[in-house]
């Protein structure tokens, strides 16, 4: 029999079961605390903090997707300093990154009245678009670092290990190893990096060029002129391979 938890969220008192986070605990009571790289598909690390709460006799906010609820924890999600802290997080990534396709970012702007021109002297993170594969881009100007991708193509998911953390600091982003290309990587083109990301940063081909104002009839001849392209490639592939084969027997 498992001891159980009692609590006090924002004036609320709750009981749960131990190794509950104090993210799950409030969605019990029906207390919403914003998270970005939080997803019910991948492991939590605490990276964006943009789930902190305060909890009485700690020094610093907690983030709540991975502190674990304690018994008789007095908890406030929306304290002055909590406030404080998630409007500046979003200032910040506002001041150097395109969040044009991250809407509930921008929704999370709006309820904490942050202004994207706090800091006007951030540099800006202006990355080429990668279009390297049929499946989908990669924009990492609108990348908020958030490991969502990397976990489902690893441990959380797929097991796949094709993309990464590379660079430090400011130059930090996702890539592949030894920068190579997606069809290059381990990639299957599974699609689940794409799924999970909250920002737009990998997007599907076919919605990019929609997007650019290219119709649907013209995709699906763009996409068939690949795919003739390819199989060309393959059949001359075989052929050079055939007349190697000759010559060696």
């Amino acid at each position: 029999m498992t001891n159980e938890i009692t609590l006090n969220i924002d004036g609320q008192e709750i009981t749960v079961e131990p190794d509950t986070t104090l993210l799950d605990a409030a969605k019990q009571i029906g207390i919403n605390i914003p998270t970005i790289c939080w997803h019910e598909a991948t492991t939590s690390y605490a990276l964006c903090r943009i789930c902190v709460v305060e909890v009485e006799g700690q020094r610093v906010l907690q983030p709540a997707c991975i502190v674990k609820a304690g018994a008789d924890m007095q908890v406030q999600t929306r304290s002055e300093k909590v406030v404080r802290a998630r409007k500046t997080i979003l200032e910040m990534l506002a001041s150097t990154l395109d969040l044009s396709d991250a809407p509930e970012i921008l929704t999370m702007m709006d309820e904490y009245g942050a202004s994207p021109e706090r800091f006007p002297e951030a540099e800006r993170r202006e990355i080429e678009i990668k279009d390297d594969n049929p499946m989908y881009l990669r924009d990492y100007s609108k990348c908020v670092l958030c490991w969502r991708c990397v976990q489902v193509c690893a441990e959380d998911a797929q097991y796949t290990y094709a993309i990464n953390f590379s660079g430090r600091g400011f130059e930090t982003e996702i890539g592949t190893f030894f920068d190579r290309t997606i069809p290059e990587s381990t990639c299957v083109f599974c699609g689940q990096c794409v799924a999970v990301c909250p920002t737009g940063a990998l997007k599907p081909k076919r919605e990019f060029l929609l997007e650019q104002g290219i119709s649907p009839e013209e995709i699906t001849v763009m996409s068939s002129g690949r795919k003739q392209r390819k199989n060309k490639t393959n059949r001359k592939e075989r052929e050079e391979r055939k007349e190697k084969n000759k010559e060696l027997s």
